[in-house]
């Protein structure tokens, strides 16, 4: 069983109105500069008409819808400085500066494992909330998700807590709690140049926030747990053979 928050992926999600999915290609992506010419991709590209997604071998996934395009990379072993995925938004919304940016979020996603799925749903019944008669309800035992909303200072912050498994190669679970994140952030301005710039403000932001989502969890959330250890370091180490399940 892991106490320690494993920080398993960082997001940039774009809010824009009338974006073009369509625009979404590799060509694009490496011909304007966004992504280096020697990036591969793992699989190939999806293309319909309200959704495009490239996902490439270095963990880094672009997603393009027409009111979003969507940053994720997989951080689970690189080292802060080997994350790439803010410079990556900031040269797509660059490059394409016409497009009405509305709002940023910044968005990482972690987890704590349990060596049983009944001690992960204790976590959330018993730890996060109340107990009561409302929790008998039923044949089975409750489950449960919070939707958490807090006024930070500089933005709205929203966290997502919920049940989830890690599937091992072998096909075999292992029990989590997720822990989503999301900085939300609005883009001020009145011309593409003004947008461009407010954005790069606000990506530029990430590793600010992604230390203190990591804070907030293992101060707020996990100090009462047996064997607490602080995971906020360079170096966010996840088996990369392993995937969610929710």
């Amino acid at each position: 069983m892991s106490q320690n928050l494993i920080t398993q992926e960082f997001g940039i999600i774009i809010a824009a109105k009338n974006h073009n999915p369509a625009i979404l290609n590799p060509d694009f992506l490496k011909y304007s500069g966004i992504v280096p010419q020697e990036w591969e991709l793992v699989q190939q590209p999806i293309s319909t008409q309200n959704l495009s997604q490239l996902a490439f071998t270095n963990g880094i996934m672009i997603v393009a819808e027409p009111t979003r395009v969507i940053f994720i990379e997989a951080i689970e072993q690189k080292a802060i400085k080997e994350i790439t995925v803010a410079e990556i938004a900031k040269k797509y919304v660059q490059t394409l500066p016409n497009i009405q940016y509305e709002g940023v979020g910044l968005n990482p996603r972690g987890y704590i494992s349990f060596e049983q799925q009944s001690a992960a749903s204790q976590y959330l019944v018993k730890t996060l909330l109340s107990g009561g008669d409302w929790q008998s309800l039923g044949t089975a035992p409750m489950r449960a998700t919070l939707n958490l909303v807090y006024t930070l200072e500089r933005c709205p912050f929203y966290l997502t807590v919920s049940e989830a498994a890690l599937r091992n190669p072998d096909e075999s679970n292992i029990p989590i709690v997720l822990f989503n994140g999301s900085f939300s952030y609005e883009v001020k301005s009145e011309t593409p140049l003004q947008r461009v710039t407010n954005l790069h403000q606000i990506i530029d932001n990430w590793q600010t926030d992604l230390s203190n989502y990591q804070e907030i969890i293992n101060t707020k959330f996990l100090a009462d747990l047996a064997a607490q250890k602080t995971v906020i370091s360079d170096h966010l180490i996840l088996n990369s053979d392993t995937s969610i399940a929710a």
